[in-house]
């Protein structure tokens, strides 16, 4: 009898040694899939603050254009905004004569100089 007992030891032993490496394993195996879990959701959580911050930005310009857009409503709302846009147009009020100021007309001689190359002003100016 006392042999029975020492080889029910012997693989009572081995079960628990047994037991304890797959208890390592599966403790070990859980804290790996928590930290990767973790780290996941850091990640994916500073995604979606870098997401906020560039929505709370674009929300911002909107709200600049939005109320640049109003203050040009406002402005079109102003009889002497459409009198000076028609004039720009070219159109007068009945009555009126239109006068248009052409630029100055250059001279014969300027327009001469102007064509004249890089190297004829310098012999020009060296005077050859």
């Amino acid at each position: 009898m006392i042999t029975k007992t020492r080889r029910t030891e012997k693989g009572d032993s081995r079960q628990n040694m047994f037991f304890a490496i797959f208890l390592g394993i599966l403790f070990f195996g859980i804290i790996g899939f928590l930290f990767v879990s973790d780290w996941r959701i850091t990640q994916k959580r500073e995604e979606l603050l870098n997401k906020i911050e560039s929505l709370r930005k674009e929300v911002q310009q909107l709200e600049e254009k939005n109320q640049q857009l109003q203050a040009g409503i406002s402005q079109t709302e102003n009889d002497a905004y459409w009198e000076e846009k028609a004039r720009e147009q070219g159109y007068k009020k009945p009555g009126e004569e239109a006068v248009v100021v052409l630029p100055p007309e250059e001279n014969a001689q300027a327009a001469a100089e102007k064509q004249k190359s890089f190297w004829e002003n310098i012999l020009e100016k060296l005077g050859l």
